[in-house]
């Protein structure tokens, strides 16, 4: 990624990630979803994405179509103490999902993480209805789920 891909990236995230908040809401309800992603979830999510490519303890790649139009980008860390890769981020753009580029980032991030000599990968991801697709994608890859819940109610 360079810095010239970074807007791009930032844009891409937030509508392939849409659908991922609207199921947020559907689960949640309005009332525990605006204490958790408002005033807004689209700022937010642009800081979170901005920090995340930029970190320094971060690698960060792109996957562009042959036009050079960015489809997508996966951002790589790593803990060597526990020889531990996390795919900390990735995303495809809504017009280039379903033609193999969330595959070709994922295979590309796991490689890289173990041509590092890392011995263990991570992705997280929600079992909402909403990422549905990323979890297909991460089983189909090889990644074995480990369902986690967290549970949320109003203080009123």
């Amino acid at each position: 990624m360079t810095p010239v891909d970074l807007e791009a990236v930032v844009e891409l995230s937030l509508l392939a990630w849409e659908p991922v908040f609207v199921s947020f809401e559907n689960v949640l309800g309005s009332a525990i979803f605006g204490l958790l992603y408002r005033p807004e979830w689209r700022m937010a999510q642009a800081v979170s994405v901005r920090r995340n490519c930029l970190a320094e303890d971060a690698e960060s790649f792109v996957r562009a179509t042959p036009e050079g139009v960015v489809a997508g980008f996966v951002v790589l860390q790593q803990d060597k103490e526990q020889s531990l890769g996390v795919i900390e981020m990735i995303a495809v753009h809504p017009e280039h999902q379903r033609r193999g580029h969330g595959r070709a980032l994922l295979e590309f991030a796991v490689q890289r993480l173990r041509d590092q000599g890392l011995k263990l990968i991570n992705v997280g991801t929600g079992g909402d209805p909403g990422h549905a697709p990323a979890r297909a994608l991460y089983e189909a890859v090889g990644f074995t789920g480990l369902p986690l819940v967290n549970f949320y109610m109003t203080a009123d």
